[in-house]
């Protein structure tokens, strides 16, 4: 599958009031979001740089540093249906999608089959712990991200837009878990690390959740204005020598191929694909427009290409007793390939 393009056009004046309606509301989110979460700042631009692009993310870290909270309150601060699925090893699909229920109708005594939506329906979906569940139920999730519909009895339904899936995984327990392969953690456009607060941050969250108040939200965005909002995404313009660049990173992360350094062919055992180019142009759109800048740049195709790389990079077993990860091979690509 690839992304959807569409023809760049001139900026026009309401474009441009779109842009700087969308940098102002971006201050105003995460202020709002701010009064429930401390710290965090690169995870919630993230967030709403994979919202406004359409994609999907996958979070990383420990329990306990408010990934559920951080994704929850962006949804009610956009005005957005959010459900909570906690995977678990006996999860089914149809527990996600929904099921056929068998009803009678009490006046004719018919019987008949109605659908029962599942936890999927909604705007913002948080698959927490997606690695707990097993393969046949994560196929299911990825259908949904990956076509924006459910199947189940025979039928297909769509989900209505926006719909955005967001993911944690637990790092330090791997007993009891099925983890992603990789051609289905290539359905995420980010993998984002979650990490601990710092000593100052860590006092604030215990004095503001051992407290007695609860800080009160102020809605910013609707689902209209934020669907019309990821469309004002794909109209900015990227210049030709961005896109090559884009395309150079991930051509360089492939080993065995023209021009790509020594240190890849030496620790990486497959490079991303152009699905990976695809997510830093439109990843560089998106922060360009949540910055109040109609064109995106190098720079920003620079600074998606961690998120949008490390989880698209498979090292070897060199690499591996070496302690050389994913996205150390990353960063020195970037040191490496300049802008």
């Amino acid at each position: 599958m690839t992304l959807e393009t569409q023809p760049q056009a001139p900026a026009e004046g309401s474009d441009l009031e779109a842009v700087e309606r969308l940098a102002l509301a971006r201050r105003r989110v995460k202020a709002e979001i701010e009064k429930r979460i401390v710290g965090q700042k690169d995870v919630v631009d993230h967030l709403l740089i994979a919202l406004f692009s359409r994609g999907h993310g996958l979070f990383v870290g420990v329990p306990g540093l408010a990934k559920t909270l951080l994704i929850s309150t962006l949804a009610e601060v956009l005005s957005l249906s959010f459900n909570r699925i906690q995977f678990t090893p006996d999860l089914m699909p149809s527990d996600i999608t929904g099921t056929d229920i068998l009803e009678e109708d009490r006046t004719t005594g018919k019987r008949a089959f109605r659908f029962v939506q599942g936890p999927l329906f909604a705007n913002i979906v948080l698959a927490d712990e997606v690695n707990r569940t097993p393969p046949k139920t994560q196929a299911a999730l990825l259908q949904a991200m990956a076509e924006g519909k459910v199947s189940a009895g025979g039928r297909t339904y769509p989900l209505a837009p926006p719909f955005l899936v967001f993911a944690t995984q637990n790092p330090i327990e791997q007993e009891g878990t099925y983890p992603l392969p990789e051609a289905q953690l290539d359905r995420f456009m980010f993998l984002v690390d979650v990490g601990y607060p710092s000593a100052e941050e860590e006092q604030a969250i215990v004095r503001a959740t051992t407290g007695a108040s609860q800080p009160v939200l102020q809605k910013v965005l609707t689902p209209e204005e934020i669907l019309s909002l990821q469309g004002l995404v794909r109209r900015v313009p990227v210049a030709d020598h961005v896109v090559a660049y884009a395309v150079e990173l991930v051509r360089k992360t492939r080993p065995k191929q023209p021009g790509v350094p020594a240190f890849v062919n030496e620790h990486v055992s497959w490079g991303a694909g152009p699905r990976a180019s695809q997510y830093l142009i439109v990843a560089a759109k998106a922060r360009a427009v949540l910055e109040g800048r109609f064109a995106a740049s190098a720079d920003d195709v620079r600074a998606m290409a961690r998120p949008v790389l490390r989880h698209r990079v498979l090292t070897n077993f060199r690499a591996e007793a070496e302690g050389i990860s994913a996205v150390s091979i990353v960063e020195r690509l970037l040191e490496t390939t300049p802008a």
